[in-house]
């Protein structure tokens, strides 16, 4: 019998290469390369034809793009109000949703939460599952208080199947958890592999841009916290969220990477309950610590998700080290942390090269933005030195490698929503600094590194 040929395909590009190799040829990832079964082929390429392009199709008419009538897109809210903030204001009919995280973390959850809502509000929802049979997710919805819940299910890995019950129910929104367990018949290689996936989505996505049903797939993560199969999933969506956050933890991140219809980077903060995911009114609350008096090495910082300005407290622990000492940060950049404590000693003549450094934002938050930088110097000085920084104190700024205090995108606003939340002093960069006082907040506005730890010295 002979040897079915293999190929290997990358899990980042999807690029194909005939033998394994260590490193990608097409994107230069190293050990992304998996063995799969070879597809047939579609045979001689038509498109090389001498007669061209002409003979195989006609030109298609053409507009400029100021003839063609922009026209927002209709929304509508999924129930549960956190999720439609990630979503840019609810679901979009035709647009397709690519959900991952952790498993165990809430996505089906979640999920179900939403689609009962939609159906009691009186959009058909088709709830399709290929990862637990109908008396699963039927007994979980019990559990999370759904009773009565008219929430069509379909247990189903077919992809030709699903596509046909969609066709013959007419949802308004379909759920596919997961789109690594969907396979097709077309294809001989098994589910979840790269072709699958590909396949699988570009079927789901083709199908909700020409029936105007909205599409949400879930998706698996790998060990490195990416989302399963190659990138091109990505590009394919329309929008695509992320689950953050501890499954220990009692709170939830929902994140946008990518959204064509809203704003990125917008999260929707959750709390995982007996009966479900809720939304927090008040997600400030979670990454400030409560303590009863000041403690040495803690900073509260403005930093911005979206279009949502949090306070998140950030603490460092200075602690003598050894010959080698350690860097160490959590939901921070590790090498942003290392050019800030040399900025640090060079500028403001704290040292700390003999020192251990452990920084962490509270609540398990990723603060991406260099805004967090002054925050940062300032609670590293605070806990070398075992002085406390005032109570309502908090500080925000970019600090560069020669010591200045660069400003931070949309200032006033950071500044507003810590005086509505009762914060008293703040060190801000000079170009943040408020043409108009705001009531109850004191600001100090600095240029440069050693002005902010000669303002901090004098409180």
């Amino acid at each position: 019998m002979a040897k079915e040929k293999t190929t290997f395909i990358c899990t980042e590009c999807g690029g194909s290469s005939p033998r394994w190799l260590g490193k990608c040829p097409s994107c230069g990832a190293w050990n992304t390369l998996i063995e799969q079964v070879a597809e047939a082929g579609p045979g001689k390429n038509r498109l090389s034809t001498p007669q061209g392009y002409a003979g195989l199709a006609n030109a298609q008419p053409v507009l400029p793009l100021a003839a063609i009538e922009a026209q927002d897109v209709a929304r509508t809210p999924s129930g549960i109000d956190e999720l439609d903030r990630v979503l840019g204001g609810g679901i979009v009919e035709g647009g397709v949703v690519l959900i991952g995280g952790d498993p165990g973390i809430g996505k089906s959850t979640l999920l179900l939460q939403a689609m009962d809502a939609l159906q009691r509000a009186g959009l058909p929802t088709l709830y399709v599952t290929g990862e637990e049979s109908g008396a699963q997710v039927a007994l979980r919805s019990r559990r999370l208080g759904i009773d009565g819940s008219q929430v069509q299910l379909l247990a189903e890995i077919q992809l030709e199947k699903i596509l046909a019950t969609v066709e013959a129910t007419q949802p308004s929104v379909v759920v596919i958890d997961s789109i690594q367990t969907t396979y097709s018949d077309q294809l001989t290689s098994a589910p979840g592999s790269v072709a699958q996936v590909r396949e699988c989505a570009a079927h789901l996505t083709r199908m909700a841009k020409s029936t105007g049903i909205a599409v949400i797939l879930v998706g698996h993560v790998t060990k490195e916290g990416a989302l399963a199969g190659p990138r091109v999933l990505e590009h394919m969506v329309d929008t695509v969220l992320y689950f953050e956050g501890d499954t220990h933890s009692q709170f939830r991140l929902v994140r946008a990477i990518k959204n064509r219809f809203g704003a990125v980077n917008e999260i929707g903060v959750f709390a995982m309950t007996e009966k479900g995911l809720k939304g927090v009114s008040n997600p400030s609350a979670i990454f400030l610590s409560q303590h009863s008096e000041p403690v040495p090495g803690s900073c509260v910082m403005v930093t911005l998700e979206g279009t949502r300005p949090l306070l998140v407290e950030i603490q460092a622990l200075v602690d003598s080290g050894g010959p080698s000492p350690r860097r160490l940060s959590v939901g921070l950049d590790k090498d942003r942390l290392a050019m800030l404590l040399a900025v640090l000693h060079r500028h403001a003549g704290v040292a700390c090269m003999d020192q251990d450094v452990f920084v962490n934002a509270v609540g398990g938050v990723r603060i991406s933005e260099p805004a967090a930088d002054l925050a940062v110097m300032l609670s590293i000085t605070s806990s070398l030195r075992g002085k406390a920084l005032p109570r309502g104190f908090l500080a925000f700024g970019e600090v560069g490698l020669a010591g200045e205090v660069r400003p931070a995108p949309r200032g006033q606003e950071r500044l507003k929503e810590a005086a509505k939340l009762g914060f008293s002093v703040a060190v801000v960069p000079k170009a943040n600094a408020p043409k108009k006082p705001i009531e109850g907040l004191t600001i100090h506005a600095v240029e440069r590194v050693e002005e902010a730890m000669n303002v901090v010295r004098g409180l």
